[in-house]
């Protein structure tokens, strides 16, 4: 095949003028991708809507293969050493693996018959965040505890540490196969900032990173206010949360802004869209001149009245204004109360298109593929999905589940849904995993794209009545809900598959999973699910403000989060490390 040459340049550097254009919105229409064989990992063409991926049988690997578990759930997990207070972490005895018979009876000796068909890697919910972002929701705090965590300035320390323990797996944990790819499903990054985006494809391709923004020299923002309701690491100011035992750290700011380096990943890693890459917040839809410009701006609200706050999460939570239309009042209405920040136009919004030419620029095409799945193709369409190829007999479909529309839960167009259902006709005979960053149940948002309004939106019910038609479907990989769930879904038509979401690695226990495809030579195959951990120690020490200190402490403070519910995020026995059987369709 032949090979395409760079398509785009980088568009992480933004001034004035592409900020206020960055309030246009960018609709669905059509789908296209690139196909991956096994062993490569460069980007072959972009498939049109005539050529889809063509499967055909994988030769089974010539040598039995050895299970490597080191550095999973299944050997240990960062658990609390102490009982009461703020708690220490340690380590912690591993997670079984439970098998699910839904789907099909597990037939015995198939251990001995088993052959791998694909190995890969799923990272979801990374939430990279400028801390220092004025769009930032922290005031929230003062009515709901959760709305703003202590560890947020650490998220890219405990991305590389994530990108690390990948790394560091020599396979995969029950075949021993070599893993194929890593997908990242969405909400990479948090506010939707052009800073947050670089951060995002330099922790996955590699380089050097300064998680600050704003005034290089120093911390600018509510963990250095003086506000009680925020974790204040660097002063003895007896804040909220140290009144429950988090720590004074003198130097942590600094500490947490400097550069560091991520090795990026060692092998190809794909992307697919979360609301939170899309729409500013996650929840607002582009278009609105103040908000963009109030982004880069040099003023930031740090507190609210508890009964404003409520007010503002009302309206986000039930989707009352996906426009910002109330955010940017009640913005204006506290323009007194803002603090000085130092403006810093790298903050800006960026459109569905400025995200698939960042991941086209060959600055961050670590080991490949060029674009993470995304070709000029789709720059072209305005779309932001596509099909690749897993192995010579399994296709990856990666879905574009957010709504231009606003809010934070999601839907196709009626464009996506049809392109969904051609792909999976022309792949009848390969195996198929669909990837999206919303579950079926989170996509429950109709509301009409304004690019355009005429076009259905599909909930993640038709999703799945699609999806249940066709048997060569085995699972749908998503996130979203920040929690470890699996779900069984059998079809009237015939079909069943999994459905495996994840949970996020912003919120404890912060986990990736690791998922194998096997056929079991006995009418049924296996998906294998096995949870992993960043590669940071789990025991912090408190003096130790190294970027592998620091990402031990993003565990440790992901725990202790006030209101953090770290039971049901983790999920049941059944929820994490698995063996999903399936009848072969």
């Amino acid at each position: 095949m032949s090979r395409i040459r760079s398509v785009a340049s980088s568009t992480l550097g933004v001034n004035r003028r592409t900020v206020l254009a960055a309030t246009a919105a960018v609709s669905v229409s059509a789908g296209v991708g690139y196909g991956l064989r096994p062993t490569e990992s460069e980007a072959a063409p972009a498939h049109t809507e005539a050529e889809a991926p063509v499967a055909s049988s994988r030769r089974a690997p010539a040598t039995p293969l050895a299970p490597y578990t080191r550095g999973t759930t299944l050997a240990t997990v960062a658990a609390p050493r102490t009982g009461s207070g703020y708690r220490r972490l340690g380590d912690g005895p591993g997670w079984q693996r439970v098998v699910r018979d839904e789907l099909a009876v597990p037939k015995s000796g198939r251990t001995g018959r088993r052959t791998a068909l694909a190995a890969f890697v799923q990272l979801t919910d990374l939430h990279l965040i400028d801390s220092q972002h004025p769009m930032r929701l922290e005031y929230l705090r003062s009515s709901d505890i959760k709305a703003w965590r202590p560890h947020e300035a650490l998220t890219v320390q405990g991305a590389v540490s994530l990108v690390e323990r990948i790394n560091a797996l020599r396979g995969a944990p029950v075949t021993g196969s070599p893993l194929h790819f890593a997908m990242a499903t969405g909400d990479n990054t948090d506010n939707n900032a052009h800073t947050e985006l670089e951060w995002f494809l330099k922790v996955m391709s590699g380089g050097r990173i300064t998680p600050n923004s704003g005034d290089p020299r120093r911390y600018e923002g509510v963990q250095n206010s003086g506000l009680k309701q925020y974790w204040q690491p660097d002063t003895a100011v007896r804040d909220a949360d140290k009144q429950l035992g988090f720590p004074h750290l003198e130097g942590f700011l600094a500490a947490a802004t400097r550069e560091l380096r991520s090795p990026g990943l060692n092998l190809p890693w794909y992307s697919t869209v979360g609301n939170h890459d899309s729409l500013p917040l996650g929840c607002y839809g582009h278009g609105d001149p103040y908000l963009a410009e109030y982004a880069i701006g040099g003023r930031k609200l740090m507190s609210l009245p508890a009964a404003e706050a409520r007010k503002l999460q009302d309206t986000i939570k039930n989707a009352k204004d996906p426009m910002g239309v109330v955010f940017r009042d009640l913005l204006k209405a506290h323009t007194r109360a803002m603090r000085p920040v130092t403006p810093d136009e790298r903050r800006a919004p960026y459109t569905p298109a400025d995200y698939l030419k960042a991941h086209l620029d060959p600055a961050y095409a670590g080991v490949g593929p060029v674009g993470h799945g995304y070709s000029s193709a789709n720059v072209d369409a305005g779309t932001q999905y596509y099909s690749f190829r897993i192995a010579d007999d399994v296709i990856g479909i990666s879905l574009d589940t957010t709504d231009p529309g606003g809010h934070y839960n999601g839907s196709i167009g009626a464009a996506q849904l049809k392109w969904l259902e051609r792909t999976l006709r022309e792949n009848k005979d390969a195996y198929v995993i669909v990837f999206s960053h919303h579950t079926s149940t989170t996509m429950s948002n109709s509301r009409p794209d304004p690019a355009h309004p005429s076009e259905r939106r599909h909930t993640g019910a038709d999703v799945l009545s699609l999806l249940g038609r066709h048997t060569n479907v085995l699972a749908w990989v998503n996130g979203h809900i920040h929690q470890n769930r699996i779900t069984a879904h059998s079809a009237p038509a015939g079909g069943s598959f999994w459905e495996i979401s994840t949970a996020s690695h912003v919120d404890f226990p912060q986990l990736a999973r690791v998922i194998e495809l096997v056929d079991n030579k006995d009418g049924t195959l296996s998906l294998f699910t096995t949870l992993i951990e960043s590669a940071a120690p789990h025991r912090t020490d408190f003096s130790d403000l190294s970027q592998t200190g620091l990402a031990a402490l993003y565990r440790e403070l992901s725990f202790n989060a006030p209101g953090a519910n770290t039971t049901l995020l983790g999920g049941d026995a059944d929820d994490r490390n698995t063996e999903l059987v399936l009848k072969k369709g």
